[in-house]
């Protein structure tokens, strides 16, 4: 039991640290809440996409923008690429699985619309494919990664990378800013109803 308790207790430091450390993106956490009020003010979009747990954080963040988070306001546009599963098999079966996310991304991006893409390495083919595709549409990136930043690093307009080399740690980190970035929006963007 004890071993238990020292492992919550060891894997809670750990986190909290994650954390502590990321308060080094301040600005770069600044700088994305501009770019998606930007965005969102100029009747454009954010988007998101990622693979695994990033998938997940992905579809959660759009979710908060689509519905609400901190209180009742409008609905703000956001998608993640991860949820057609009809769009994900077809665009991976015909065009291989590295272009599920530009395929798409093609389809319905214009200039102006933000995406986000997450990958704890950076590295995600998929998402590096989507991020070379808001490029040439104009669309601009925020990449959220681990240290370094990958292959995304390059393509991101702006880089969110989490100062740690661990997929549990950077996740955990990646859902935190994630939530900053919303409630800053919603906030800034939307007057709380009394």
């Amino acid at each position: 039991m004890k071993n238990d308790v020292n492992f919550v207790s060891d894997y809670l430091d750990a986190t909290i640290q994650v954390l502590q450390d990321t308060k080094a993106l301040n600005e770069q956490i600044l700088s994305a809440v501009d770019i998606w009020k930007s965005a969102l003010k100029n009747g454009r979009k954010v988007i998101f996409c990622g693979n695994g747990g990033s998938a997940a954080d992905a579809q959660h963040l759009a979710a908060e923008l689509m519905g609400r988070f901190l209180f009742d306001r409008a609905p703000m546009p956001a998608l993640s690429l991860t949820v057609d599963t009809s769009a994900l098999t077809a665009i991976g079966n015909d065009y291989g699985y590295e272009n599920v996310f530009a395929r798409q991304l093609r389809g319905i991006g214009v200039a102006g619309d933000v995406i986000v893409g997450l990958s704890t390495s950076g590295n995600s083919v998929n998402v590096v494919k989507a991020f070379e595709v808001a490029r040439e549409l104009g669309i601009a990136t925020i990449g959220m990664t681990g240290a370094g930043g990958g292959a995304m690093a390059p393509l991101s307009d702006l880089l969110l990378a989490v100062p740690h080399a661990q997929t549990n740690y950077i996740q955990e980190a990646h859902i935190a800013i994630g939530h900053m970035i919303c409630a800053m929006v919603e906030v800034q963007l939307c007057s709380p109803k009394p």
